[in-house]
């Protein structure tokens, strides 16, 4: 079985992801690290040198390679992934998708606590801001998100992940 987890920036994809993949068996795959393998830099320096343009496309690809060539996984997307490129289109066809839909006021404080340097849409924002960004970015993405087959809201822990996707 093939997994995507979507949502917000700090949501939890990358965390429940390998929770998750460890509980099945499976690979796991953060879709933002396989492409800084490919490009040889960051995702911040991709946005930063190539712009939003080239690493959505780089995105697409990546998610097409990696879905055609590896069988079971759990894979974190980014959390534009799913708006760009038909991707969520493709991933709703490819496998199994879940969004992640954490409180704005959570995530927002998640990322106040972890490097955010490290999200290059929200790295120069103060935390006033941030929250701003964080509920403008789901404003723009939320169409998208709600095409998942599997919708999973508030604090989300593994045991919530797994009965959702055995349904």
């Amino acid at each position: 079985m093939k997994i995507f987890l979507i949502g917000l920036p700090g949501c939890g994809k990358s965390t429940l992801g390998k929770q998750l993949a460890r509980h099945l068996n499976v690979s796991f795959i953060d879709l933002d690290q396989e492409i800084e393998k490919s490009v040889g830099l960051p995702v911040r320096s991709i946005f930063k040198k190539y712009g939003e343009i080239f690493f959505r496309k780089q995105e697409s690809e990546t998610l097409r390679t990696l879905s055609e060539t590896e069988t079971d996984f759990a894979m974190a997307t980014g959390g534009g992934a799913p708006v760009f490129h038909d991707n969520m289109k493709f991933m709703n066809a490819t496998g199994k998708t879940v969004f992640l839909d954490v409180p704005t006021r959570e995530i927002t404080n998640r990322i106040i606590q972890s490097n955010k340097e490290e999200r290059p849409l929200l790295a120069s924002l103060a935390p006033d801001e941030l929250k701003d960004k964080i509920e403008f970015l789901r404003s723009q993405r939320i169409s998208f998100y709600s095409q998942a087959q599997v919708t999973l809201t508030g604090v989300v822990v593994l045991s919530d992940l797994t009965a959702a996707i055995k349904n």
